[in-house]
């Protein structure tokens, strides 16, 4: 049913995301597109002692798309690097698998409860991948500085 792919809790995050914002010196950044539906989604973070410090972002997403966006760019500052992961493969399992709620996992926490509210979006396949790009490509940031390429940009 489409009130529940468009729930209240959906439609507030989506509104509620930050304006674009680019970083002028991100340790890394990273674009990555939907072939299903063309939203595109870039990521610019900073990384500082294994945490995220800084994040910028564009997103060019349907709803449910600026609705995961608006969630990770109120929740990221703080988070450690190899969280960032953990959380896209979170968010894959509860779409794809009907895996848990990533704030069920004890070392995500609480920061990430307001993803519960995109729970609903796993019985809309064609619509998973719009949803993840914001994780896809905050963890591509975070590989790339994990392997040395600070300041790599990855397109996918």
């Amino acid at each position: 049913m489409l009130s529940d792919l468009y729930s209240e809790k959906i439609l507030d995050a989506a509104a509620a995301i930050p304006p674009a914002r680019r970083l002028a010196a991100p340790s890394a950044s990273a674009t990555k597109t939907s072939r299903v539906c063309g939203s595109t989604v870039t990521v610019d973070l900073e990384l500082k002692d294994g945490a995220v410090v800084d994040f910028g972002m564009e997103a060019k997403a349907c709803a449910l798309g600026q609705a995961a966006a608006s969630i990770v760019a109120r929740n990221i500052i703080g988070a450690r690097a190899e969280d960032v992961c953990r959380l896209r493969e979170k968010m894959r399992a509860m779409l794809k698998e009907g895996g848990d709620p990533p704030h069920q996992d004890a070392a995500l926490g609480a920061r990430w409860k307001d993803l519960e509210s995109l729970v609903s979006i796993r019985d809309y396949p064609q619509r998973h991948a719009s949803v993840l790009l914001v994780f896809e490509a905050a963890c591509a940031c975070v590989e790339a500085v994990l392997s040395g390429e600070n300041g790599a940009v990855a397109k996918a």
